[in-house]
């Protein structure tokens, strides 16, 4: 599947995201054969007649079986794009561009059927071929080593001998300043000693803009997204008959949708709990980028992209979730630009 031989040291983002792949369309596939099994039950059925009746399931022309036969033939296609993901996944593990390019073509059919799945890990699936087409992942399909890091060098006409001691310094024509003196050193500098024995100062590789705004936009938008939700959950858990009667209140048809108090209120626990796990993740992926490390910079594409495409499924429900979905793919541009990649390389 053109695999080639005396293969670069497969970068962590490479292996990171076939697991993902792997992992993710091996759960697809279960979930798949869960809802297969269960679109002839009393609560699918129930479900589906209730989309039939109202909008925009009412002006869709479809009845009861038509319904339902979309929905086995869209979990057939999931289950079938899943099984191939799996296949592919592996075999991007083994350097093959036939598989990244064959993941490519699976990723879009997946993430749109995988909805009758959940979504969520369909999405997660997509992301993850996604990565596999950015640096350093790119290089490593090509057969390309990392560039070596060049160090700036102070320019000089002939150097001496290895096997001669170099010679004294010329005394200073110049009186020296007093200013700074015995002071450190700024932190944009650093010192390098030339051939002449001399030191020089070589100004340090600065911290790019994009990378800072970058972090903290992580910081502020997980750190929002964990307190606004720990909030309802403390609210809901201390008050729980004004949450539901203003629930109910704003959505009337909630009580006819067969969801119980309980199942709601569950819910919303354990998607607390996700929200804050993975906003404590992300900030803290954020905290490595900003020490330059790179895989917390991966580590941060690839979250910021699964926040992403959960974003965009959930934005059809609610248009608020496009300003996540915007701080997502900004936050992914600006880890992507060429001067960042410089930088962490």
């Amino acid at each position: 599947m053109g695999r080639m031989s005396d293969a670069p040291p497969r970068p962590r983002q490479v292996t990171l995201a076939a697991w993902m792949i792997m992992g993710g369309s091996a759960l697809i596939l279960a979930l798949v054969f869960e809802r297969v099994a269960g679109l002839g039950s009393l609560e699918t059925q129930e479900s589906i007649r209730t989309f039939l009746s109202e909008p925009p399931g009412d002006g869709l022309g479809l009845d009861l079986d038509g319904v339902t036969a979309i929905l086995r033939v869209l979990a057939m296609v999931a289950g079938a794009c899943a099984t191939a993901a799996a296949i592919l996944g592996y075999h991007v593990l083994q350097r093959s561009r036939s598989a990244r390019l064959g993941l490519a073509v699976v990723a879009g059919p997946l993430f749109v059927c995988g909805m009758v799945a959940g979504g969520f890990l369909s999405a997660v699936v997509a992301a993850a071929a996604v990565t596999l087409w950015f640096q350093p992942a790119r290089d490593w399909f090509d057969g390309k080593m990392p560039p070596p890091v060049e160090r700036e060098r102070p320019a000089q006409a002939a150097g001496p001998s290895v096997f001669q001691a170099p010679p004294p310094p010329p005394p200073p024509t110049e009186p020296r300043p007093v200013t700074g003196f015995g002071a450190a050193p700024s932190a944009a500098w650093t010192s390098a000693i030339t051939p002449t024995g001399r030191v020089a100062p070589v100004a340090a590789s600065a911290r790019p803009a994009q990378v800072l705004w970058a972090c903290v936009l992580t910081w502020v938008f997980c750190s929002l997204a964990i307190f606004l939700l720990g909030m309802s959950a403390l609210v809901l858990a201390a008050a729980p008959d004004l949450v539901f009667d203003e629930l109910y209140k704003q959505n009337p048809d909630l009580r006819s949708q067969g969801l119980s108090q309980a199942e709601i209120r569950t819910a919303t626990f354990v998607l607390t709990a996700v929200v804050a796990v993975w906003g404590a993740a992300a900030m803290l992926f954020a905290v490595q980028a900003f020490r330059r490390v790179r895989w917390g910079r991966t580590a941060l594409v690839v979250s910021a992209a699964i926040a992403g495409a959960v974003a965009l499924v959930g934005a059809v429900l609610n248009i608020v979730l496009v300003v996540p979905l915007a701080v997502c793919l900004v936050t992914i541009s600006l880890l992507l630009r060429p001067e960042v990649r410089a930088w962490f390389s």
